[in-house]
């Protein structure tokens, strides 16, 4: 596991071991699931250190990154691009606020949001955007921080210490109980849902080693206490449905309404008198 400078400055924990594990952890669980996605338009939102899209098939992919990725620039490799559709060598859609995505509602099949509903400057405008760009039945892969962690722990004792001890410097995390219900309200449904990366954030290789024990205790015994989460949800549209071709059936003849018609009473023939 080769040891890498992290690129943004919001992300000290990527030039650790865990870090670096977590990003492979996160990586490979993206990979899973979004190879069997199927529709024409995808988006991931923010963290280009993760090739989110890399194993999906959609013709149209894009990344957009917000105002806290200026200083990372896509890279310019064009032997990259021909070799296949890697998202970190693709050039860079857009840059936007995740709060106001610039596209139509009902148009994206796919959207992926590696850990940016904790850096989003509200969470909750970011995920109602989300749920107006996607069509109906899309889906909307988000990846976030468990506060019921070691890494949680971590972030919460930091708090008095500065930034450099947290896990992230800005943003929160939100619990994984608690999206389900701000997705519930968007009727967005959880399609699935899985933790993963037990052991504790530690700065050597060595430790980070000696502590692999915890990977398949935690998996066993405690998996909700994983450092990270990673939902599916879909959109579901709440409405009508058509249930087919209604056949008329004719009622039998001791059913049927009885139907009253009315005579007239029977003229009397005329009669002249004749007097006389």
């Amino acid at each position: 596991m080769s040891k890498v400078g992290p690129i943004i400055e919001l992300h000290p924990w990527l030039g650790l071991p865990s870090g670096q594990a977590l990003l492979a952890w996160e990586q490979a669980r993206i990979d899973a699931l979004v190879s069997d996605m199927f529709g024409f338009h995808a988006l991931q939102l923010g963290l280009p250190e993760l090739d989110g899209l890399r194993t999906n098939r959609m013709p149209h992919r894009w990344l957009a990154l917000d105002a806290a990725y200026q200083r990372w620039s896509p890279a310019s490799n064009a032997s990259a691009l021909e070799e296949g559709p890697s998202l970190s060598s693709a050039p860079l859609g857009l840059r936007c606020d995740f709060e106001s995505l610039p596209f139509a509602s009902n148009s994206l099949d796919l959207v992926v949001l590696p850990h940016a509903l904790e850096l989003a400057r509200d969470p909750h405008d970011t995920l109602r955007e989300v749920e107006r760009v996607l069509v109906p039945e899309g889906k909307a892969l988000i990846i976030g921080f468990n506060p019921m962690s070691l890494w949680g722990t971590r972030q919460r004792m930091g708090r008095g210490r500065g930034a450099s001890a947290k896990v992230l410097p800005q943003g929160e995390f939100i619990g994984y109980w608690r999206l389900r219900d701000w997705l519930r309200l968007l009727d967005l449904e959880v399609e699935t849902g899985s933790f993963g990366c037990w052991r504790p954030m530690v700065g050597t290789e060595a430790w980070w080693q000696r502590l692999a024990w915890m990977e398949h205790a935690g998996e066993r015994w405690w998996p909700v206490l994983g450092a990270v989460y990673v939902v599916v949800a879909v959109k579901r549209v709440r409405g009508m449905h058509l249930v087919g071709k209604i056949r008329k059936t004719r009622l039998p003849a001791s059913a049927q309404p009885a139907v009253v018609t009315q005579r007239h009473p029977a003229r009397a023939p005329y009669q002249q008198d004749v007097n006389g």
